[in-house]
């Protein structure tokens, strides 16, 4: 048997190696989630208290961790509007792309990841607290997977750079 390639199938290409961090940034708490070096699975990985000492927590987690890449999730609505937490995001990874090398940090349309989180989470039977503590974990989780999995569709690294605000 002769087997025959679709020419109009979509062809996977390969994601850039290395850990990225994925960071769903909250005005309470911060998930956080990261990859594997091969950059095939997110998994959460740390929910962190926003506010004081939130960057320099993120800085020490992708030091750890060796990351190539932060990705921010960037909340806008189903419109592709950007509201004020859209705004806190963009804040927040600018001040996170003042601490880490050029380039490092990229925002990424986080569109629907909490709800999908909190899906995800309920399928599995974690309820009440025991959610509300590893959701944010979950939602970075999904973006960062999102991101993984657009980069290895379209071989273009996902979301836009974010600069060091002057």
């Amino acid at each position: 048997m002769v087997r025959r390639e679709c020419p109009d199938a979509r062809r996977e290409t390969a994601v850039r190696p290395g850990v990225r961090l994925g960071v769903d940034v909250g005005s309470v708490r911060v998930g956080v989630a990261r990859c594997d070096p091969g950059g095939i699975l997110a998994t959460p990985l740390e929910t962190v208290r926003s506010g004081k000492g939130d960057v320099d927590r993120l800085v020490a987690l992708a030091a750890e961790h060796e990351a190539v890449e932060v990705v921010v999730g960037l909340p806008t609505s189903l419109s592709g509007r950007e509201g004020p937490a859209a705004e806190a995001a963009r804040r927040f990874a600018a001040r996170l792309a003042g601490r880490l090398p050029e380039g490092t940090v990229r925002l990424y349309d986080e569109r629907l990841t909490t709800v999908t989180a909190e899906a995800g989470l309920r399928a599995g039977g974690v309820r009440g607290q025991a959610r509300r503590k590893v959701v944010d974990q979950a939602a970075a989780a999904v973006l960062l997977q999102a991101a993984l999995d657009g980069e290895r569709l379209t071989g273009r690294p996902s979301g836009e750079i974010v600069r060091e605000s002057p």
